[in-house]
C-alpha cells in the first residue's frame, strides 16, 4: 500500500494551489459571493488556459486523459478556495465531459470535446424535478416525444446547476412511459438557447457564486441525432456519471473541511481572551482535533474511491461512503469553526459563513445523507428500506 503521490502529481498540486491562492483568494471568492451568478468569463478563461478543462478529455480528442485521482488532486484545492467555482467547472468537466465521452456519436466526440477540452464550452446535467430529488426513477415526468425527424421535450427541471450560462444541457426525460421506469428515460443534448426553453431563478442561501436554476421546456424541439446513447437505457447509462459524481462532492466536503480547520486554528491562536490566546482552551482544541481527524478520514476514502474507479474496480460503496464522511465532517467544521469564531463566524466579511451556508448543501445533494446510509446497507444485502 503506498500513499505516496508521484513527482508529476506532486507538481499538479502545487501549480493548482498557487493558481488558487493567486486567482480565488478569499476576498475575491467573497466578493463574487456577493455579486454575481457564475464564476466570472475572465476566470474561466483563466482555467482554460491553465489546461484545467483538457484533464478529462481523452488523448484522442486532444485531452490530457488524467486519471481520477490526478483530476481530484487538482480540484481539491478548487474546493478550498470556493465551493460555487468547484460546482461551477464540475457541472462542465463532471457532466458535459464526461456524458459525451461515454455516451455522444463519433460525430458528437469530435464536435464538442476538442472544444470542451478548451473552455469553450458551459455545460450542465438537468435531471432533478420538483416531484423528488433522489427518487430518479418516481419523479421523472418530463416527457420526450418522436416528431418526425425530431425530438419534442416538454416538461420541469430544478436544482440545475449552471443551466443559466449553458451552452448545451443533458437533459433526462421519459421516451417510453409504458415501459418499467427504469426501462423509460433517455438522454438527449439539448442547446442551452433553444426555443421554449425558460430559466427561472432559486434564491438560496448557499453557493451564491454558482446558481441552480429551475427549466421549462415548452415545446423544445431538437434533432434526431441529439440522443444520447440508446432509447430507453438512460437509467443505466447515467449510472456511469452518477457514481463518479459522488467522488466529487466528497471532494467538495474535503475543501470545505480544510478551509475551515486551517482558518479556524489560525484564528485560535490569534485571538487573545482572558490573558491569552483562545487556542489554549481545551474545549477548542477538541472542536480542532476533531475537524484535523475528520479531514484525514474524508481524504483517504474519497481519494481511495477515486483510485478504485482508476483501477477498474467496484467502487460504489467507497464513494457513497466518501460522499457520507466528507459531507457531515464539512458540516461539522463549519459550525463549529463558526463557533471558535464568536460573533465573526457569521460576519459577511470573514469566510467562515459562506462555509457555513455551503455545507449544507452537499448534506442532500446529489444524494441526502439518509439515504446514502440505507444504500450501504442496501449494498451488504439488507432489504431496500424505500421500496
Amino acid at each position: 500500500m503506498d500513499f505516496s503521490l508521484t513527482k508529476q502529481q506532486e507538481m499538479l498540486v502545487r501549480e493548482m494551489a498557487h493558481f488558487c491562492k493567486k486567482e480565488l483568494s478569499t476576498e475575491y471568492v467573497l466578493w463574487m459571493d456577493e455579486n454575481v451568478d457564475f464564476v466570472p468569463d475572465e476566470l474561466w478563461k483563466k482555467f482554460a488556459d491553465l489546461g484545467l478543462f483538457n484533464g478529462g478529455i481523452p488523448e484522442q480528442y486532444g485531452g490530457d486523459g488524467l486519471p481520477m485521482v490526478d483530476l481530484m488532486l487538482g480540484f481539491e484545492q478548487i474546493c478550498k478556495a470556493s465551493l460555487s467555482v468547484a460546482n461551477a467547472v464540475g457541472a462542465t468537466i463532471g457532466f458535459g465531459t464526461r456524458f459525451i465521452a461515454e455516451l455522444g456519436s463519433e460525430a458528437q466526440k469530435a464536435e464538442l470535446l476538442p472544444r470542451l477540452g478548451q473552455g469553450g464550452l458551459k455545460m450542465c446535467m438537468a435531471l432533478t424535478e420538483p416531484a423528488g430529488g433522489t427518487d430518479i426513477l418516481g419523479s421523472i415526468s418530463t416527457t420526450a416525444e418522436e416528431k418526425g425527424d425530431s425530438w419534442v421535450i416538454n416538461g420541469q427541471k430544478i436544482f440545475i446547476t449552471g443551466a443559466h450560462v449553458a451552452d448545451y444541457m443533458i437533459v433526462i426525460a421519459k421516451t417510453d412511459p409504458d415501459q418499467k421506469p427504469s426501462r423509460s428515460l433517455s438522454i438527449f443534448l439539448v442547446p442551452g438557447k433553444a426555443k421554449g426553453i425558460r430559466i427561472g431563478r432559486v434564491p438560496k442561501i448557499s453557493f451564491h457564486h454558482c446558481d441552480s436554476v429551475e427549466v421549462f421546456f415548452d415545446n423544445v424541439e431538437i434533432p434526431k441525432e441529439n440522443l444520447l446513447g440508446t432509447r430507453s437505457n438512460g437509467w443505466y447509462e447515467m449510472l456511469a456519471v452518477l457514481n463518479p459524481e459522488r467522488i466529487g462532492v466528497a471532494m467538495m466536503g474535503v475543501g470545505i473541511i480544510a478551509a475551515c480547520y486551517e482558518y479556524a486554528f489560525r484564528y485560535a491562536q490569534e485571538r487573545h481572551a482572558f490573558g491569552g490566546p483562545i487556542s489554549r482552551f481545551q474545549i477548542l482544541q477538541k472542536y480542532l482535533a476533531d475537524m484535523f481527524i475528520n479531514l484525514e478520514n474524508a481524504r483517504n476514502i474519497t481519494y481511495k474511491a477515486a483510485w478504485l474507479h482508476d483501477t477498474g474496480r467496484p467502487y460504489h460503496v467507497e464513494a457513497t461512503m466518501a460522499k457520507l464522511v466528507a459531507a457531515e465532517g464539512a458540516l461539522h467544521a463549519a459550525v463549529h469553526g463558526a463557533e471558535i469564531m464568536g460573533g465573526y463566524g457569521i460576519c459577511k466579511e470573514f469566510p467562515m459563513q459562506m462555509y457555513l451556508r455551503d455545507a449544507f448543501q452537499i448534506q442532500f445533494s446529489p444524494i441526502s445523507n439518509e439515504m446514502s446510509r440505507n444504500m450501504l446497507m442496501q449494498f451488504q444485502g439488507l432489504p431496500k428500506s424505500w421500496a
